[in-house]
């Protein structure tokens, strides 16, 4: 039953990250991303000792079987080039100039048997993208019996680890080292042992952290060739959200599209009759649409009137997007009472929560350093919804977080509900926005801040969301449980000098976050 239900969880999981997520009731949502994500490009190969090769028939070929089982298992997760073995200081010069070749973005080094640092380090001297040390064990206990030194040479790939180590600390050298089985699902016809580990938690782990790797390196790829639009200017006084561009692209890869009102302008005017109703259907789909609020007298029912022009806008939104070949959108018009402008943005909201959920997630307030907070969530499919502390449970010991704008329909408890709003509070206009809560279950908020040096710094927080009752005023609204009390986690939270933004992901990814941080050379804090 495990096993199924572990099987219906990674089914699951890909199927969102081709962009086909349920709704909840039972319907499959057609929420295919706009752009494609890049896999990330990784490099492999195996070490050993070029002199065991004739004194030990047979461990080559070995060790080159066990390299092509990692290559098999890494292929579903990214583009895999696997050199093979590395058992010499030539050859190892040969593999580094191969994966800048390849243009690789991470290397894997798989310690299958004793080699000397010598080999191994030319090639990181020559390619210079991160490295993983693979420290995996192919049985978990070895036949003490009836093992000879050709048998044990095939499971002492632990040997030149900490010889490897102390080279690359010496050369200035980043790496880091996994550790466990290697996950084998049979025994080879030369062993003597039992190398059957898939189901071992050593195994399970240490690929855990490989798919984690990869994963986070394709943050850093897909960043790198990423276009971040910033549609009008910043909330004024907001300080926290006020970002350099230049440090942005120089910390993250990303571009910057400076973006006005007319250019969204410009699209709206080119919208058909018949793309407002292909966007209405799409909104009756994925939205409910809600009666009066009993809360709050100026939450309505949405009119037609305002579904149509939602639509409209949204129709211009997507094209927009398109055309400048976005992948993330940041906002925020200040208007003037009765301007255009001022109509124009108080549709934003509907629109932009589609294309959040179509892999273009877009940040209000002109809160671009959250709308990368965003990406990055969205990149490893796991949602990524905007949101603020809206008010302290202490009964629950929850802090509900939220805010007035768009929301990861994908990642929502239920189909999220529209809700025409008398006003935008602290903002200018009417329209509609969007009411909904994040799915039940295991959650982490991503705060991307900036320190005093001018340094960028994840803030990572796992918790669990709840269903508990929501305010009916057209917000988004989710109970997080965090793991300290409400008032000691804040503490914490609010000593690392957060932005009053964050974004809510599904899942416990505070590991993968991690790595994220550390492939980028970004601060972080685990809290």
């Amino acid at each position: 039953m495990q096993s199924y239900e572990k099987n219906i969880a990674i089914l699951c999981k890909k199927i969102m990250m081709f962009g086909l997520y349920f709704e909840g009731r039972g319907k499959m949502l057609n929420l295919n991303p706009i752009k494609q994500s890049l896999k990330p490009r990784i490099g492999l190969y195996s070490i050993g000792l070029s002199v065991y090769w004739k004194q030990f028939p047979g461990l080559k070929e070995r060790l080159e079987e066990y390299g092509k089982f990692l290559e098999k298992e890494m292929s579903k997760f990214g583009e895999i080039y696997n050199y093979g073995l590395v058992d010499d200081e030539d050859v190892g010069r040969k593999a580094g100039e191969w994966f800048n070749e390849k243009n690789v973005d991470l290397i894997f080094c798989h310690s299958a048997t004793y080699a000397l640092s010598s080999t191994v380090l030319p090639v990181h001297q020559i390619c210079k993208v991160p490295v993983i040390i693979l420290n995996l064990q192919a049985t978990a206990k070895i036949n003490y019996k009836d093992t000879s030194t050709g048998e044990w040479l095939a499971h002492c790939g632990a040997c030149p680890v900490p010889e490897i180590s102390n080279s690359f600390n010496r050369a200035g050298i980043k790496f880091r080292v996994i550790n466990g089985l290697l996950g084998l699902d049979y025994t080879p016809e030369i062993s003597v042992t039992n190398e059957n580990t898939k189901n071992r938690k050593e195994a399970v782990r240490a690929w855990k952290q490989i798919e984690e790797w990869i994963s986070a390196v394709s943050v850093v790829v897909n960043l790198r060739y990423s276009r971040f639009g910033f549609l009008g200017n910043y909330y004024s006084g907001m300080l926290d959200m006020y970002s350099d561009f230049t440090m942005l692209q120089a910390q993250t890869g990303i571009h910057i599209e400076i973006l006005e009102m007319c250019d969204l302008d410009k699209e709206l005017k080119s919208v058909s009759d018949i793309e407002i109703k292909e966007k209405l259907e799409e909104i009756n789909s994925m939205f409910q649409i809600s009666d009066e609020s009993s809360s709050d007298s100026l939450v309505k029912k949405p009119t037609d009137e305002q579904l149509n022009w939602s639509a409209k806008v949204a129709a211009a939104q997507e094209k927009l997007v398109k055309n400048y070949r976005l992948d993330a959108l940041s906002y925020y018009y200040h208007s003037v009472a009765e301007n255009e402008y001022e109509q124009l943005q108080g549709g934003f909201i509907v629109g932009h929560s589609l294309l959040t959920a179509k892999g273009v997630p877009c940040a209000g307030e002109g809160d671009i350093k959250t709308n990368l907070a965003m990406k990055i969530c969205d990149i490893l499919g796991l949602g990524g919804s905007y949101a603020e502390i809206v008010v302290i449970d202490y009964d629950n010991e929850t802090i509900l977080l939220g805010h007035d704008g768009p929301f990861h329909i994908a990642i929502s408890n239920g189909k999220p509900i529209l809700r025409g709003m008398g006003l935008y509070h602290g903002k200018k206009g009417t329209g509609i926005s969007v009411e909904a809560k994040v799915k039940t279950g295991k959650v982490t908020t991503l705060g991307l801040t900036q320190t005093i040096d001018g340094r960028l710094k994840l803030i990572i927080s796992e918790g669990e969301s709840t269903d508990y009752e929501t305010m009916k005023i057209g917000n988004t609204q989710t109970h997080v449980k965090f793991k300290k009390h409400p008032d000691e986690y804040m503490e914490e939270w609010f000593k690392e000098a957060p932005t009053h933004h964050c974004a809510i992901s599904t899942g416990h990814n505070a590991s993968l976050f991690q790595k994220v941080a550390e492939l980028m050379e970004m601060n972080y804090v685990i809290l």
